[in-house]
């Protein structure tokens, strides 16, 4: 699921209907439908997206776990107040897949957080005008593509979303280790960057990835390319920074 301005997204997977989402997102089947003018539920299909109303129940965040040795996908479950299948299903794992040490899960919306990575949702208390370019006025500001547009993301992201040209490289900003890399629903694929100092850069709306898990980056390594986003059908990347899981304005932080 994304939140794309004041409205989440949310792709539709095989098998998925109207009542199991709603039921997910803690929202009436009837306003799901009726917010998204759709009459007769028979029509959903996969691969179809749906805008959802603002809850309070929907997603406060974005919250990763790394596999230690003696984990189980059952007990990650039940460490997060989950139930196998919905782990499972946030991460794309047939029934009899063997979990391994160093595997990053995805932890499905709703979930308790112990000691997991999280990136959450807020306000970015830095933008004093959101909406406009954050790199207004400072033109010596790089960023992760060749920006041809730049705008804060607004409601409950805190980052910026960059256009930019399909299929350019998406680079790495910093010195750091690739804590995540993978597809994370309705963001494409996305890297998460383990920088020193506690910070953590998150880029979104990769088509494809360049690295992996545990990879040493530095500053201008490439991390994949750019993807076009299905919502607002432009190349786009999503760059949000966090430091001790608080978020920044992504002008601010460091370049290298």
């Amino acid at each position: 699921m994304k939140l794309f301005g004041q409205e989440s997204v949310h792709t539709v997977l095989r098998g998925e209907t109207f009542y199991s989402i709603a039921r997910t997102l803690g929202i009436k089947p009837e306003d799901l439908m009726a917010y998204n003018g759709i009459s007769d539920p028979t029509k959903l299909q996969s691969g179809q997206r749906l805008r959802i109303p603002n809850s309070g129940t929907v997603d406060s965040g974005i919250i990763f776990y790394k596999a230690v040795r003696g984990d189980t996908l059952y007990s990650i479950a039940r460490k997060f107040s989950v139930t196998l299948e919905a782990l499972q299903e946030a991460n794309n794992l047939r029934q009899n897949y063997v979990l391994k040490e160093g595997d990053t899960l995805r932890i499905p919306s709703g979930a308790g957080i112990p000691s997991a990575v999280v990136i959450p949702q807020g306000t970015v208390a830095a933008a004093p005008n959101p909406g406009t370019p954050p790199a207004a006025g400072r033109s010596s500001v790089s960023w992760p593509v060749a920006a041809r547009e730049i705008s804060y993301m607004t409601g409950k992201l805190s980052g910026v979303m960059i256009t930019g040209t399909r299929n350019e490289a998406v680079t790495s900003l910093t010195w750091g280790t690739v804590l995540s890399a993978g597809p994370y629903r309705g963001f494409g694929r996305v890297v998460i960057v383990q920088v020193e100092g506690g910070y953590l850069y998150v880029y979104g709306g990769c088509e494809s990835l360049s690295v992996k898990e545990g990879e040493r980056v530095s500053p201008g390594t490439e991390i994949g390319k750019l993807g076009i986003d299905a919502v607002s059908n432009k190349p786009q990347l999503f760059f949000m920074v966090y430091r001790s899981n608080s978020p920044i304005d992504p002008a601010d932080a460091p370049r290298a």
